[in-house]
């Protein structure tokens, strides 16, 4: 399907196939409204958390204060150009991978993007398979490499084809429960926050103080039965710690 403004893209049409959502975070700076939510919405259905900025001068802001994994990027901004977000992004050392989307489609232009410091370069109109794969592509150079398949004990779980097991027994788990195990087990051991949690796996419109992780762990919990497999530490997070069986 092509994708250009003015809304050819269709939220009905965004099934891109492949990408990890779960614990990825997103920015998309658009000032068309209309096809910024709809690429929003499209990559939410691969799980993934996303933030939406419709001019330059907010989604710079959020961009040097939230730790985003990838900022998708419109040129032609009102408020800051997108060529200055992306030049400012780089003084102050943001490690979020740009991809620069714009209508101006010319050797010089898609230069010059890449020399500010974006990532990569989309012209539009632009299929939204492509987009899907150039934010895979980004994904895997921004996140440190793991096993395609998660395991830890009689914990398996596929990242790629959306499944989760245990015991061989296949689990039945929301996105969000999915999310938070995919975390917990991707950090082999090491104490997940609730703070982190709630960045990686909910977005900016989720409150700071809620109880969605708390709620959601227990969830977890209860659909992964016994032996309970999820370690809380006080003050610090949970965990899955040793190859439990």
């Amino acid at each position: 399907m092509a994708v250009r403004g003015c809304g050819w893209l269709t939220v009905a049409g965004l099934r891109a196939r492949g990408i990890g959502g779960a614990g990825v975070r997103v920015l998309v700076i658009e000032d068309d409204g209309e096809l910024a939510e709809a690429i929003g919405a499209g990559l939410r259905q691969e799980r993934m958390a996303v933030d939406v900025a419709f001019d330059g001068t907010d989604g710079l802001e959020r961009a040097l204060v939230t730790d985003y994994d990838v900022i998708v990027l419109d040129r032609d901004l009102p408020g800051r150009h997108g060529d200055e977000v992306c030049a400012e992004l780089v003084r102050a050392g943001c490690r979020s991978r740009v991809l620069m989307l714009t209508a101006a489609a010319t050797i010089e232009d898609r230069v010059d993007g890449l020399g500010l410091g974006a990532d990569d370069y989309l012209p539009k109109p632009f299929a939204f398979a492509e987009l899907v794969a150039r934010l895979r592509a980004l994904l895997r150079r921004a996140q440190p490499p793991h096993a395609p398949v998660l395991e830890r004990g009689d914990l398996r779980l596929d990242p790629a084809r959306r499944s989760a097991s245990r015991a061989g027994l296949p689990l039945d788990l929301g996105p969000k429960e999915f999310g938070v195990l995919e975390l917990l087990l991707a950090a082999q051991g090491r104490v997940v926050s609730a703070e982190e949690l709630l960045e990686r796996v909910w977005d900016e419109m989720a409150d700071p103080f809620t109880s969605a992780v708390k709620v959601t762990v227990s969830r977890l919990r209860r659909k992964l039965g016994d032996p309970p497999v999820i370690e809380t530490l006080a003050q610090a997070g949970y965990r899955i710690a040793g190859d439990r069986a």
